[in-house]
């Protein structure tokens, strides 16, 4: 499972979330396939929404170095849909999102998604946490780019 985020800038909020969710894959195919409904998934978002950048979360290490080695992969596939459609891309630590959403780089999940349904001004946090998370990351680049800007 893969989550996306779609989020706009807003007038009086960091952000206005346009849509969110997350791009399945069956456990049944292999790791060839799975890659492929992530690419097609990516980049008919891409193609749908027409965004001026695209974030992603940078690779970090697991203590299973098989989860290491396919989330190298899912970031891989992305980060193709991107360039393919020749789009900036963006990549901040895991650390970083938290620390821009949340204030705190050591943030749990939950208190990731409450904050993303608070800066968003959600009724409820983004479900499942894959996609908190990736609004959590475009609402970093969107944050990030107020202060270079």
């Amino acid at each position: 499972m893969t989550g996306y985020g779609i989020v706009e800038p807003g007038l009086d909020r960091p952000g206005h979330l346009v849509e969110c969710g997350v791009i399945r894959t069956s456990s049944s195919d292999d790791a060839a396939r799975r890659l492929e409904i992530i690419y097609d998934g990516v980049s008919e978002l891409i193609a749908r929404h027409n965004p001026t950048a695209l974030a992603v979360e940078t690779v970090f290490y697991r203590k299973n170095v098989k989860t290491t080695v396919s989330l190298g992969q899912v970031r891989g596939v992305i980060l193709l849909s991107a360039a393919r459609a020749g789009i900036e891309v963006a990549e901040y630590p895991p650390a970083t999102v938290k620390k821009y959403v949340v204030g705190a780089g050591g943030a749990v999940k939950e208190q990731i998604g409450y904050m993303v349904q608070q800066l968003l001004r959600l009724k409820d946090p983004p479900q499942p946490s894959d996609a908190a998370d990736a609004c959590a990351i475009a609402l970093t680049y969107l944050l990030s780019s107020r202060i270079r800007a």
